[in-house]
């Protein structure tokens, strides 16, 4: 079909420049503004810097205010108490900011095994009302470059109400025994359709891919690479990016975020033998491992309520406290479907959300006891830094409705300028690496989020008991 050879070409075209991050590609620049060039994307990037330039004039013109309110605070024990406060949580996040940078230059992806040295390998493709995005994505993994008789490839249709079951079909026709096709005879959840394919996988590494996910040609034999070379390895985490970021504004930011969240953030978080989460859109698992922590995992639950979200970071989690070491491969790349409207968006964070609360505290079980042999001191300091995000953010709520009823001009350009300041980075990285016009959309994405998803985190820590995936329902792509 038309389509299988567009996506194909779409996913192997992206190749990020992985030389030094100072140093930018021009040819960026005229495929990124091309890319940006729609009135509305202009129109965001333009308000955008107005923003930022405006916030920025403003702080400067409330010079005498800001310094007004400073002396006001050095004067209370209260706002003493505050000052000291936010020196100690700056101090901390910007020392580890540098810890982080430095693990960045330090990471190294695992580069290839031969063909002779691949392990057995079983891909499995769970699918909810996901249309014909299914076929597209076992299409891409069946033109992987993996020697075919080192390759399973499961796809389990998990109860879906509209066309998945006949595009699994169709796919089944073209590949033949290549691909394996199953169904649940109800809707049971991500989890137990994973779980299907775990117990009909035969290969030594489980791969797991999202059913709206498709991968690039040597995806597959660099994921499983590192099991390869390191023993110790239990789990990797693919390089996860934006499959339909020219579609609309919010997969557009959501790209330049997703590889700020990966390509640095697990880079080094890897190099510590620590990633927290492998994500659902291109994960592997060594066996062993999987089925050590099966039964747990399948019958996980949170406050007496099965654990119907979270899959992947609970799966994480348990290979984790198996002392094993969990790794990032920047060079496994994953393109996959996210949100292009508000209502999607705001619900997969919240799910994301309520996974990482109640991880979190499964977490704090054992992470500060010997649970590896080597050191631990690392995946102890990404603990913290996640608890003390999730801990502050009621404060900062708080905090943020205060100053808004009582300083809010103050309140805004000062955010604005700390956005203008800190999201320099994401750009700079991002810039480096792909396109110089796309990495504006950090400074977009950082705003957008400040201002429209600040209540995220503390709704889904008062809701970390709730179920349900949110965001599942026909499908509308075709």
């Amino acid at each position: 079909m038309k389509s299988e050879a567009s996506v194909l070409k779409q996913v192997n075209s992206s190749s990020p420049d992985s030389s030094s991050i100072f140093r930018f590609n021009i040819r960026s620049l005229k495929i990124g503004f091309k890319r940006n060039s729609s009135p509305l994307a202009i129109v965001v990037l333009i308000s955008t810097f107005s923003l930022l330039i405006a916030g920025a004039f403003l702080v400067y013109y409330f010079q005498s205010d800001f310094e007004a309110l400073h002396l006001e605070r050095i004067n209370s024990v209260w706002g003493l108490s505050f000052m000291i406060l936010t020196a100690v949580l700056f101090l901390f996040y910007s020392s580890l900011f540098l810890y982080k940078l430095y693990l960045y230059f330090i990471y190294k992806p695992i580069a290839s095994v031969t063909n002779d040295l691949l392990p057995t390998c079983t891909v499995i493709v769970p699918a909810y009302n996901e249309g014909k995005l299914v076929w597209n994505t076992l299409i891409s993994l069946a033109a992987s470059d993996f020697p075919e008789h080192k390759l399973q490839i499961l796809a389990v249709d998990d109860g879906s109400k509209d066309d998945t079951w006949y595009w699994m079909q169709q796919a089944k026709l073209k590949l033949g025994d290549r691909l394996s096709i199953y169904q649940q005879a109800k809707n049971q959840g991500k989890r137990h359709a994973l779980n299907r394919g775990f117990e009909l996988g035969t290969g030594e590494i489980f791969v797991t891919v999202d059913s709206d996910s498709i991968v690039k040609v040597d995806t597959l034999r660099n994921l499983v690479s590192p099991f390869v070379t390191n023993k110790k390895c239990g789990a990797v985490a693919g390089n996860v990016q934006v499959l339909n970021n020219q579609k609309a504004i919010i997969p557009k930011m959501l790209n330049v975020s997703f590889v700020m969240s990966f390509e640095f953030m697990r880079s080094a978080e890897s190099s510590l033998g620590s990633v927290l989460c492998t994500p659902g859109a291109a994960a592997a698992y060594r066996k062993s491992a999987v089925m050590a922590c099966l039964p747990e995992w399948i019958s996980q639950t949170f406050m007496g309520t099965p654990s119907d979200i979270g899959e992947d970071r609970a799966m994480t989690n348990m290979i984790l406290k198996q002392g094993s070491q969990v790794l990032f491969q920047s060079n496994a790349l994953v393109l996959t479907n996210v949100p292009e409207e508000y209502s999607g968006l705001y619900k997969m964070f919240i799910r994301w959300g309520r996974s990482n609360v109640r991880e979190n505290l499964m977490m704090a079980q054992y992470v500060f006891k010997n649970f590896r042999k080597e050191s631990k001191w690392g995946t102890q300091l990404l603990f913290l830094n996640q608890s003390l995000n999730i801990i502050m953010s009621f404060p900062f709520l708080f905090f943020m409705l205060f100053m808004m009823f009582t300083h809010p001009l103050m309140l805004l350009s000062s955010t604005l300028l700390g956005i203008l300041i800190f999201s320099s980075f994401p750009v700079l990285f991002y810039a480096k690496r792909y396109s110089f016009w796309e990495s504006f959309w950090a400074y977009s994405y950082s705003i957008f989020y400040t201002f429209s998803m600040f209540w995220i985190t503390p709704y889904a820590i008062a809701t970390a008991n709730k179920s349900g995936w949110l965001t599942r329902g026909l499908s509308q792509k075709e």
